[in-house]
């Protein structure tokens, strides 16, 4: 990756980041932790990676995502509207009454949202049907699914992965944000999925682990899944939890809650860009 394109990609995950805390100051709830770890690489699929247009949000040979940690809506959202799906202002209508964006993705009114989700474990599920109905259909779009790693402690993501590589579905990319930590503390402390790369590769997958904030291995893990064939890929990304701002940092306080007033000023001048 060129200098000039890691920049623009840098800047672009920095906007990101203050779509998200502005959405979730306006809001006064929601889930900033999670939002911060994942904008980075859903930056890069959004920005390089897919096959999309956000002028035609339906076209039929687009890529999907399908956001499975659908509590971290406000990533999706401020992603979207920073690629042109919507305009910015709306982000701070998040979780108000009569606006179209809710707490969790809703494909029926969210332009540039492939699938709704909110219970944890079934978004992978419906990637999983989309590649295999791409595969049925003789399509070529790709279908990516973003998935916590607190996530990963429900059944039906094992068993989605499991029909997943059966049916060699080589145009399914898994990532597994790795922050560490879900809403009651670390994931070892909770249930602990460990160890993930291991888990998948026994499940027939090709893994690729990376560092989730690092643009360069971004780029590598996505051009190394374009390359795989007969088995469906998973990135392991290991990330930081409320990347970006220092106070939210690696705390799973910041799992579910929305910064105060005082908290958002300082979070908005941390994202501010310096040269």
């Amino acid at each position: 990756m060129n200098d000039e394109t890691r920049k623009k990609l840098e800047d672009t995950a920095r906007e990101v980041r203050r779509g998200i805390v502005t959405a979730l100051h306006s809001a006064k709830s929601g889930h900033p932790g999670g939002s911060l770890s994942a904008a980075d690489i859903m930056t890069y699929l959004y920005f390089e990676e897919m096959n999309i247009d956000p002028k035609d949000p339906k076209k039929a040979d687009r890529d999907r995502f399908v956001l499975s940690k659908g509590h971290v809506a406000p990533a999706l959202y401020s992603v979207l509207a920073e690629r042109g799906y919507f305009p910015k202002e709306d982000l701070v209508t998040l979780r108000h009454t009569g606006s179209y964006l809710q707490g969790h993705p809703d494909m029926k009114h969210i332009p540039g949202v492939d699938m709704s989700a909110g219970s944890l474990g079934q978004g992978i599920s419906a990637a999983v049907g989309m590649a295999l109905a791409g595969k049925l259909d003789g399509k070529d779009y790709k279908v990516f699914a973003m998935l916590g790693d607190g996530e990963l402690e429900e059944g039906q993501v094992w068993e989605a992965s499991m029909f997943a590589a059966a049916k060699k579905l080589d145009n399914l990319t898994v990532i597994v944000d790795n922050n560490n930590l879900q809403i009651d503390g670390t994931i070892e402390e909770v249930n602990s999925p460990y160890p993930i790369p291991e888990k998948f590769e026994a499940f027939g997958f090709e893994v690729i682990c990376i560092d989730g904030h690092n643009f360069d291995e971004i780029e590598a893990a996505f051009a190394k899944a374009k390359q795989t064939s007969g088995k469906p890929v998973a990135i392991i990304a290991k990330t930081v939890k409320g990347k970006g701002i220092s106070f939210m940092e690696n705390q799973c306080g910041w799992h579910g809650k929305a910064p105060n007033d005082e908290e958002f000023e300082q979070a908005i001048k941390e994202l501010e860009v310096t040269e």
